[in-house]
């Protein structure tokens, strides 16, 4: 039977009106002073316009982690419940909203911005020692965690998770990709270890898998899972293989058997880049003097802005934007496993997501930025009868949006050209602009 947008699904206990989510973001909102507020702002119009679940962009477990100065960061329960009227707003619109739970690891704010560096009490986390031609890319090097470090984490992420639960959140999905700490425990290129974390395809999955386990005892088994994570992981350096889709493909049997509710396979590469986002070089953005000030304050030096600036560059060079760019990876896990997959990366119209629906390559449709634009933009993808169902989302994937959401600024449209053609679109149709 076919598939389209509008069909409701079902994960492990939770039900969705449809099949269309908005992907995780940085929405900046976690170094506001009511971060619940902004969160609304953002996430209730994408509810009120029929969107079925927001995913909401990483929470950082620990005080230390956090990769962008707008990132959320759970130090206690108060901080978690403190998101509960998020929640509550979220559910009175109609929709489902489900947190990412992650760190930073060796790439946390403790490795590049100058603020962080300055009075961090030791290294960020690694799960082994950087290679060479990564250590350039930190101020200070890293710390190896332990066994027993490790188990630490495990059980932080359990107890976040039923904090979670309490606030209201639907379900957590775990942030194992963008070259985050858990990607890094995938990755055969970060994870060198020894022990039981460490080894073989199956053995990189161990710091998940333990988690998994954490989440049940502290949220409940019945609490809704998810994981988002690089089946596919991009390496300059040819000596250094990296996650390739057999290993991803391996992770998402591993992820079923364990109870995971849904999975989003992705691309991404060693390191932190446009890769995850393809697109434009952010030219624009690096330009402007408010933006150049702040990431001059952040970094400390010029060369490490003009060693950004050539990385962002090669990255926009080897990994362009292309359309679905991530079928190969998630077609192929949705041939492996019975559990939901998700679908992200460059779907941009109602018909790339109803193909890929009703091809079988995937149960949900995940959009991201697009929202940054157009806060409706699910109205019209999710309504046939709209005129401008099958036009394309204004976001033009230029990365404007980048180096401000790394920033900890606003995660908004940034683009001014998007902003003229959209104010251009109201005017002519009569509806209020975005």
């Amino acid at each position: 039977m076919s598939v389209s947008l509008r069909d409701p699904i079902t994960l492990g206990t939770l039900t969705l009106r449809n099949r269309l989510y908005r992907a995780p973001v940085l929405e900046g909102a976690g170094s506001a002073p009511n971060p619940a507020a902004v969160y609304a702002r953002h996430f209730v119009p994408n509810i009120e316009a029929g969107l079925a679940l927001v995913i909401q962009g990483n929470t950082i477990v620990n005080l230390e982690g956090r990769t962008s100065p707008g990132m959320s960061v759970i130090g206690d329960r108060e901080r978690m419940l403190a998101l509960k009227p998020l929640t509550d707003a979220v559910h009175r619109a109609g929709g489902r909203i489900i947190t990412q739970l992650g760190h930073g690891g060796s790439f946390s704010l403790e490795s590049w911005h100058r603020d962080y560096v300055a009075v961090r009490t030791s290294p960020p986390f690694a799960p082994s020692p950087l290679p060479l031609w990564i250590r350039s890319l930190h101020r200070g090097g890293v710390h190896v965690m332990s066994t027993r470090e490790v188990e630490e984490l495990v059980r932080r992420f359990g107890i976040v998770a039923a904090w979670a639960r309490e606030a209201g959140y639907d379900g957590v999905q775990l942030a194992g990709s963008n070259a985050k700490l858990l990607h890094q425990f995938l990755s055969p290129v970060h994870n060198r270890r020894k022990d039981r974390y460490g080894g073989d395809a199956t053995a990189r999955t161990t710091l998940l898998r333990e988690i998994r386990e954490a989440i049940a005892r502290e949220a409940g088994a019945d609490y809704p899972v998810l994981l988002k994570y690089t089946a596919v992981e991009g390496t300059p350096v040819r000596q250094r293989r990296g996650i390739t889709l057999e290993d991803g493909v391996l992770t998402a049997r591993i992820a079923e058997q364990v109870g995971f509710a849904a999975l989003t396979p992705v691309h991404a590469d060693v390191v932190p880049n446009t890769s995850i986002c393809r697109g434009q070089f952010p030219r624009g953005a690096l330009r402007r003097k408010g933006i150049k000030h702040r990431l001059l304050s952040a970094t400390g030096r010029r060369t490490r802005n003009l060693t950004l600036a050539a990385g962002l560059w090669l990255s926009t060079r080897r990994t362009p934007f292309e359309p679905v760019w991530n079928r190969a990876i998630f077609g192929a896990v949705k041939q492996a496993v019975n559990i939901p997959v998700f679908a992200v990366g460059g779907i941009r119209t109602a018909q790339e997501a109803n193909a890929i629906l009703a091809d079988g390559q995937a149960d949900m449709i995940g959009i991201g930025r697009p929202f940054y634009a157009e806060p409706d933009l699910a109205r019209r993808l999710l309504n046939e009868s709209d005129p401008n169902h099958d036009r394309e989302a204004a976001c033009k994937s230029c990365n404007q949006c980048l180096i401000p959401q790394m920033l900890g600024m606003p995660g908004v449209c940034y683009s001014p050209t998007v902003k003229l053609s959209l104010r251009h679109r109201d005017a002519k149709t009569g509806t209020a602009a975005a």
